[in-house]
């Protein structure tokens, strides 16, 4: 291996021939080093005894820099040292590690040169794997270098110490320290680059062999560069060993010289360099790790909905938190941690949502578990709702995020998951494709043993709140059935005086847009007629899905104005087009959006409206007489006096529905549908409700919504 170029060690082209032989060398030297390497299959285990050397190394280079007494170390090894086989293994290599001391010391003494003495240690480690033979080296020196230091620490209080101590000239030589500085702070830095790249080379070992091949590029470059590794930390070992000795044997006065501060200094930097690189290497190989074991538990997660379970735990498990190590729930009631086992055989409601879930969201759901909880009956209260956080784990996490998270999750009285991180990529990625989640909040079902039995309640949910548990495919067909083109559905329970002016048979108006100038026209027009013609006439202003800030001013200008009845909470807006829109969306779920159903068609019409300007619905009571865009609509009411004749014969509603129905024939405007794609399923078509031809479909960037993003138009 040759990366690693000259005598700095930088990753350069070499242009000069110096720079060519160098390289050569290079390679000639790591030709002879990979042929020492006859491994005959023996293992050590390396982890506990490089766990030795670094409490060796840390207790020892720590002090290099002063004579004052070292911190005890956090590391605790009394344990692992107790252990038979750990000792069983000590016993093993002593030896082995006993003869490399000796090497180095006596080729130290001797003046043999760095590269001889790391070769002949190659020869001795020859039956060794690449992270054994740098770890038994490293343990040789660390019990030299170690021996010096203790007798540094405690020479002054044993005498024994002392008496060694002096032999090795320590006194003197901790008596010149300041003089020495220089030399321990090159010493400590190259100590701690040995250290660094051998944590690499141990954690390459250590890399799952089912996860991770030779056939991946980043192992492979890593692989093949462990030798030049373990190459270049060994012959640093026999630099800093040789420092030692000379230092123990000629005493303060030996100086280091220049090109033996280079040598260090250079070294250092050598093997930072190749550590650097291993890193970057280590990354990718941890990512494609990550990958792999992603796509296995997908894959697992995947099988095993398709598999019958007695109960719902083991699908709770895989998707919130699959060990028994802690509670990974909160009760919202109580705000502890609580076991998965709470959801035992219970119907489970998932609302799985980013942190961008609305306070109308919130607010609403939280009014329908509340009134389920105070009216539940015995079978309705056998359901509990469990928020699942999901955020991009692209994204740092923060204090920012954890703010936002917990405020969420003070605000919820269901069960929540602890923390987002609890919840793995392979589910995440599980729930945007199989669940289809993207940005909105979906409720996912699970019956008592698991099965989804509906992939997204959340339109169940505000079209029929409680009333729709179990929350199934079937009971959303059966509540569908029940229902007809009524006031009632579209209002629900949002505003009891409109529920108070059906019961009293009213006519009543519900309009909607953005644009002031159009709602003066249309009441002014409205309420002109109403009297004209002596009916009791009630207008309600209900806004529109987007655009909120314009439906603010449109408001305030009513108010002043006085120019019809209209909702002051927006959370009442969002609702009442939320429950529109998952009107549409439940059907598209169900497969249903483009059948026959007049009731359909007329939702559809409505939501395509609030796409295109003013519109106005009117009802007698219950029943709903006309939906109208207001290009045809206002036209009607100004035109009141050409069939004001036939209300004696006809009657009101349907004297107003005739004329409206002939303006509409001409004007005949079609549909427009916005899918935004944070909203999770988007039809592949979609028929025009107004001339029943299937529409054309655009992709486009949205900017007529509050959330600017992407989406499909039709």
């Amino acid at each position: 291996m040759s990366f690693w170029s000259g005598p700095g060690g930088s990753q350069q082209l070499i242009k000069s021939d110096r720079g060519m032989i160098a390289m050569s060398d290079d390679n000639m030297m790591m030709k002879q080093i990979l042929a020492t390497h006859t491994p005959d299959g023996r293992e050590v285990d390396v982890k506990p005894v490089f766990q030795l050397i670094e409490d060796i190394l840390n207790r020892a280079t720590l002090q290099a820099s002063s004579v004052d007494m070292i911190a005890q170390s956090q590391l605790d090894i009394e344990d692992k040292a107790q252990q038979a086989s750990f000792i069983s293994m000590i016993e093993a290599i002593s030896f082995a590690i006993d003869r490399i001391s000796c090497e180095i010391a006596y080729k130290a003494l001797g003046g043999v040169d760095a590269h001889q003495t790391t070769v002949s240690l190659f020869n001795m480690l020859a039956a060794y794997s690449w992270d054994a033979k740098v770890v038994l080296t490293l343990a040789a020196f660390a019990i030299n270098y170690g021996e010096f230091w203790l007798l540094a620490q405690i020479y002054s209080t044993n005498p024994l110490a002392k008496s060694m101590a002096i032999l090795k000239q320590v006194p003197s030589i901790l008596e010149h320290a300041s003089h020495l500085k220089s030399r321990f702070d090159a010493l400590n830095n190259l100590i701690t680059a040995m250290m660094d790249l051998t944590r690499c080379v141990i954690e390459f070992k250590d890399l799952p062999s089912m996860y991770i091949t030779h056939d991946v590029p980043a192992f492979a470059t890593a692989i093949s560069l462990i030798p030049t590794a373990v190459y270049w930390t060994i012959r640093s070992v026999v630099a800093c060993a040789t420092q030692i000795t000379t230092l123990t044997s000629m005493g303060h006065e030996f100086a280091l010289s220049a090109s033996e501060g280079w040598e260090l200094s250079t070294l250092a930097h050598k093997l930072k360099n190749i550590n650097e690189h291993l890193r970057k290497q280590m990354a990718v190989c941890y990512q494609h790790i990550d990958e792999r074991k992603s796509l296995e538990s997908y894959q697992t997660l995947l099988n095993l909905f398709e598999m019958v379970h007695i109960d719902n735990m083991k699908i709770l498990k895989a998707l919130i938190y699959a060990k028994d190590d802690l509670q990974p729930l909160v009760d919202g009631s109580t705000k502890r941690r609580v076991n998965i086992d709470v959801l035992r055989r219970k119907n489970v409601l998932l609302l799985i949502s980013d942190l961008n879930i609305s306070h109308d969201e919130l607010s609403i759901l939280e009014q329908i578990y509340s009134e389920s909880r105070l009216h539940a009956t015995r079978l309705e209260g056998q359901y509990e709702v469990v928020w699942i956080p999901i955020v991009d784990r692209s994204i740092p996490w923060d204090e920012a995020m954890q703010n936002k998270f917990e405020y969420i999750q003070s605000q919820i009285p269901w069960y929540t998951v602890h923390h987002p991180n609890l919840i793995e990529k392979a589910v995440i990625r599980f729930i945007k494709e199989v669940w289809h989640f993207r940005n909105r909040p979906i409720l996912v079902v699970l019956d008592p043993q698991g099965r989804v039995v509906s992939p997204n309640a959340i339109h169940m949910m505000w079209i029929w709140g409680s009333n729709a548990f179990p929350f199934t495919s079937l009971r959303e067909e059966a509540l569908w059935k029940e229902e007809t083109w009524r006031l009632e559905l579209l209002i629900d329970g949002i505003d009891p005086e409109l529920l108070k002016w059906i019961r009293d048979g009213k006519y009543i108006f519900l309009y909607g847009g953005d644009d002031v100038e159009w709602v003066r026209k249309f009441t002014n027009a409205a309420r002109t007629v109403a009297t004209a013609a002596r009916i009791p006439l009630e207008m309600v202003y209900v806004g529109k899905s987007s655009k909120r800030e314009q439906v603010r001013r449109v408001m305030a200008a009513i108010a002043v104005e006085k120019l019809s009845y209209y909702w002051q909470d927006m959370t009442m807006v969002w609702f009442f087009w939320t429950r529109l829109e998952s009107m549409l969306f439940s059907k598209i779920q169900l497969g249903r959006a483009d059948d026959l159903d007049p009731m359909m068609q007329e939702i559809k019409k409505l939501i395509s409206y609030d796409r295109n300007g003013g519109w106005a619905l009117l009802s007698k009571g219950s029943h709903i007489v006309v939906n109208a865009h207001g290009t045809t609509v206002l036209p009607a009411l100004l035109e009141y006096d050409m069939w004001k004749d036939h209300i004696l014969t006809k009657g009101f509603d349907t004297s107003f529905k005739d004329h409206h129905d002939k303006l509409h024939s001409i004007a005949h405007p079609c549909c427009r549908f916005e899918f935004s794609t944070h909203g999770g399923r988007i039809p592949e078509g979609m028929k025009c409700p107004e001339c029943q031809r299937v529409m054309e479909k655009f992709t486009t960037f949205c900017c007529c919504h509050d959330d600017n993003v992407p989406g499909t138009q039709y």
